[in-house]
């Protein structure tokens, strides 16, 4: 029976424990910059097994929220090397989460004239921050095809970039209903050429951003983050169960580091492990909201590889100690939790008793 506790080989990379420390936005870059106050909180945690770092836009586009940090200017690779100089010298492994947030967004964030894009010009339901205001999110602009190369190769860059700055590898975050889960999405995907309709056609994305990153800096570097059937940002699919089986027969062949699951469906959870020859991480859904202590019982019954807790490394820096010692635990303050193992949000339905 596996402990959580346990060294996990992560395809070439040694993780020393399995409790993974779930990618939180933060909103701390004041301009897109990582700041020296990123890198004392990452290097706090630097215990986990694996730190799987905030969002970070690919490009300038790719920006949705306030004051979060990109990895496409030597700027921005400067900062971020300040933070894993932190975190290695704390004896810490960290990736480097890579978000375009595509439709999610205001041009009010966004510099110049750029204008947030998508599969379809399909607005989402709600409202973002830019920093003075709640205004609605307005409708993306499609992006043409020569514009999704050009976003695939952003992705490559970006990764690059994040290996040039000191990360051990990068996530590619395919979940919560930013772009690349807007071209899984039926209601976000309404296009019609070759990267649209079919299911075949709304893997193309996901699998060509997977693949360039892989070819950059090499697919055992390279994590992916899903959630399928995930709601978050006014995404609804009606296939999933066809989708995610079907993305990750096209990816295993790749050797990825790792598939990381948001967890909506522990049946489809299951299905998902069994089709997948590389490490799973899952952040569970469980009756408490947020991933516990006792979810790490996952680990033990193969269920998963590593767990991933997000609330619970905010307010316990040092969780892996304090798991250890059955706590005590710091109690996560939910008035001023955003992101995460987006157990803070409100939309995710009750799970049966």
């Amino acid at each position: 029976m596996t402990s959580p506790f346990e060294a996990l080989d992560l395809a070439g990379t040694r993780l020393a424990n399995r409790i993974v420390m779930s990618p939180m936005t933060r909103s701390r870059a004041y301009g897109t910059v990582p700041t020296p106050a990123m890198a004392e909180y990452y290097a706090q945690r630097a215990s986990a097994g694996l730190i799987i770092t905030e969002g970070i836009q690919p490009s300038p586009v790719g920006q949705g929220y306030v004051d979060t940090p990109g990895l496409h200017s030597e700027e921005q690779v400067a900062g971020w090397q300040r933070v894993t100089d932190a975190v290695h010298a704390a004896g810490g492994v960290i990736f480097a989460q890579l978000m375009h947030t595509g439709r999610i967004g205001h041009p009010d964030l966004l510099p110049g004239d750029l204008h947030p894009v998508g599969a379809s010009p399909v607005r989402a339901a709600g409202s973002t921050f830019t920093g003075t205001a709640m205004l609605e999110n307005v409708v993306p602009r499609e992006l043409s095809p020569a514009e999704i190369e050009a976003t695939i190769a952003d992705f490559a860059q970006a990764a690059t970039n994040a290996v040039r700055a000191g990360f051990d590898g990068i996530e590619l975050h395919g979940a919560n209903g930013y772009l690349i889960h807007q071209f899984l999405a039926p209601n976000t995907n309404q296009r019609t050429d070759e990267w649209g309709g079919s299911v075949e056609n709304r893997l193309r994305f996901p699998v060509a951003v997977v693949r360039a990153v892989a070819e950059a800096i090499g697919a055992e570097r390279v994590g992916l983050r899903v959630s399928p059937g995930n709601r978050y940002n006014d995404i609804k699919e009606t296939d999933h169960h066809e989708v995610y089986p079907a993305l990750v027969d096209a990816l295993d062949p790749l050797g990825l580091g790792y598939l990381h699951i948001s967890e909506w469906d522990r049946d489809l959870t299951l299905a998902l492990r069994k089709r997948f020859s590389s490490t799973l991480i899952l952040n569970p859904r469980n009756h408490e909201g947020v991933t516990e202590p006792s979810d790490l019982e996952l680990i033990a019954d193969g269920t998963a590889d590593a767990i991933a807790f997000g609330a619970m490394f905010l307010a316990n820096p040092d969780l892996p100690a304090r798991i250890a010692a059955n706590g005590p635990y710091n109690t996560p303050d939910h008035t001023t939790f955003f992101g995460g193992d987006e157990r803070g949000y409100t939309d995710y339905p009750p799970l049966a008793a």
